[in-house]
């Protein structure tokens, strides 16, 4: 990596470089403080002065896309925007599902692409696409920047418009930005008279006062009326949940959720992927970690109707609870929506509150400690031991089956992640499995998915980017088929030295699949060539590529010795525990046969 420079706006060769360093410095002096950068030649000026960038650390990828989902991973668990370059073309249209991603999940990203000035668009010119409003509506801003011209002017523009992408990317809702900036040749430092002004100090150093654009943005607390409403509503009210769908909390969340839980003495239905399954928090929360397992249950969903649903978070992962909310559909439901992003798929809220969910959940906390505490309540307790029966049924189940199996998997990973540590968990069976089976826990555990736009790819290059900005260990739980799709994103891990444990179940394809109606009809859709794709590869071979220590897990103690070996020593580690996927669908299906059965014996009807 190139050594700073004093000044390097004013010590820049070229008008090109000189923006370039300009739109930089501003960009850091607003808060970005990570830049994933590709190679390439017109992107040539940008990649210069990220590298000389003071304050700016620089990860150099070889792929656009490993390098757009890295920056998301990087940008989620930092909770603050990454800068992401590359060249013009092709390269630009690699970023696109990450940028989808971001902008479903609300993370910042400021995406700088390079381009060919005006006069060699549309004309045949190597290496040049339309790249004006590439991301289309998935950009929260886009900026089509003309070439850079000698003097100050541009590069008080350029400083502007950092200051204004962060505003942007960081406001609300957060979410990815686009500028797209034209470069005349040369794109090399070649010293070009007179391309920089002799004195203007706004535009070399960035120094006067008032001089660019800074957009603060504050949440707002609730209006007393609206909470004491709501606070009126929830004391009248006994049969009421809170559910949680994917949220990567702020400090205080937890806490402020718990308080709430318990005041209001309503079950807390949360997802590992909220951060309410596990943390100090969990020790006097009520929270129902086997909801999924216990709402698959007909009796028990039927006999306990909600009558008013506060939601937190994106939508449920867990179709058992999208079920058994549709089924009571009279319930009254809040959704907190603080980012106005109308993320109601049901159309059932009864109001949306744009709230900051930690301050409306503490809000409403502190107006019902000012009400007449209410009496213990015959619902929570119903849960609470529904909840308790469930699990001790699942780890009874569990225990009395040695097979390697995806949901004892969860468990065993649980176990050995190490307090402060994170995870990151894959789309498709391995989020669900986690939701079903993720024991609830005081250890301090961080989860993240890429829960936006739901897909499989790019999941290694998320888990590395996020690797790469946090303190503690970090696993990767993913199924074959996310793994090979995003394999070029282990290069990251060993150009830049991260530590890693990818768990990848391996059941030989898609086996999420066999538990869809489509398994049916596996002869009239070509089911095992279209749907599972079977790819027979052998997984340490992969890993062998990239340098990673490999172990194939032939029973638990293999499991557990990996995982201990991967969290204590670092580096890149791939744990693969291979599954039959007919014998995991009849597996599952037992579970839940399980849990119906204690349900049947130890929990009265309501």
């Amino acid at each position: 990596m190139a050594t700073a420079v004093a000044n390097p706006v004013a010590r820049a060769a070229n008008r090109n470089h000189a923006y370039a360093a300009a739109l930089f410095e501003e960009l850091v002096r607003t808060g970005v403080t990570h830049a994933c950068v590709c190679p390439g030649s017109r992107s040539t000026p940008l990649a210069a002065a990220a590298a000389h960038a003071r304050g700016l650390r620089v990860w150099s990828h070889v792929d656009e896309r490993s390098a757009a989902f890295f920056a998301l991973g990087l940008a989620k668990a930092e909770r603050a925007p990454v800068a992401l370059v590359c060249t013009s073309g092709t390269a630009a249209a690699n970023f696109l599902p990450a940028v989808v991603e971001a902008s479903q999940t609300g993370v910042p990203l400021v995406v700088l692409t390079a381009d060919r000035p005006i006069e060699l668009r549309d004309w045949g010119a190597a290496q040049t696409i339309d790249q004006v409003r590439l991301f289309g509506p998935y950009a929260r801003w886009y900026a089509e920047e003309p070439a850079p011209e000698p003097g100050g002017a541009a590069l008080r523009r350029a400083r502007a418009l950092a200051c204004r992408a962060v505003a942007v990317a960081t406001g609300q809702p957060p979410g990815p930005v686009h500028l797209n900036l034209p470069f005349r040749e040369p794109l090399e430092p070649t010293r070009v008279a007179d391309d920089l002004p002799d004195s203007d100090p706004v535009a070399l150093d960035g120094r006067a006062p008032a001089a660019y654009l800074r957009v603060e943005s504050a949440r707002p607390l609730p209006p007393a009326a609206l909470v004491e409403r709501l606070a009126e509503a929830i004391a009248r009210t006994p049969n009421g949940v809170i559910v949680s769908g994917p949220h990567d909390a702020e400090p205080g969340f937890c806490d402020a959720v718990a308080r709430l839980a318990r005041d209001a003495r309503w079950p807390i239905l949360a997802e590992p992927t909220s951060q309410l399954r596990c943390g100090p928090h969990v020790k006097s929360a009520p929270l129902v970690a086997a909801h999924d397992p216990l709402l698959r249950d007909g009796r028990f969903a039927a006999e306990n109707a909600p009558a008013l649903v506060l939601r937190l978070g994106a939508p449920l992962t867990s179709r058992p609870i999208a079920r058994w909310l549709d089924r009571h559909s009279a319930h009254e439901s809040w959704i907190a929506d603080p980012d106005g992003r109308f993320a109601d798929p049901t159309r059932s809220a009864s109001e949306l509150l744009r709230f900051d969910p930690t301050l409306i959940c503490d809000a409403l906390a502190d107006a019902l400690a000012r009400r007449p505490a209410r009496p213990e309540s015959d619902w929570l307790a119903r849960f609470l031991e529904a909840d308790r029966a469930a699990r001790a049924a699942l780890d009874s189940a569990l225990a009395a089956d040695p097979a390697l199996s995806e949901p004892r998997l969860v468990i065993e990973l649980a176990r050995a992640l190490p307090d402060g540590a994170a995870l990151f968990v894959s789309n498709s069976m391995p989020v669900r499995d986690l939701d079903s089976f993720l024991p609830p826990s005081e250890k301090r555990l961080r989860v993240l998915c890429n829960r936006g736009a739901n897909g499989i790819d790019g999941i290694v290059s998320s888990a590395l980017g996020a690797s790469a900005a946090l303190p503690g260990p970090l696993a990767l739980l993913t199924g074959d088929l996310a793994f090979l799709h995003d394999l070029g994103g282990l290069l990251a891990a060993k150009r830049h030295g991260l530590d890693a444990t990818i768990v990848v179940v391996n059941n030989d394809g898609g086996g999420i699949f066999r538990f869809l109606p489509v398994a049916s009809h596996r002869d009239a859709v070509d089911f095992d060539a279209l749907f599972t794709t079977p790819h027979g590869l052998d997984l340490a071979r992969a890993a062998a590529l990239f340098d990673a220590r490999y172990t194939r897990a032939r029973d638990w103690a293999d499991v557990r010795h990996a995982l201990e070996a991967g969290f204590a020593d670092g580096g890149l580690h791939v744990l693969e525990v291979r599954v039959d996927a007919d014998a995991n669908v009849a597996h599952h299906a037992a579970l839940w046969a399980a849990v119906s059965a204690a349900l049947a014996r130890g929990t009265p009807p309501a």
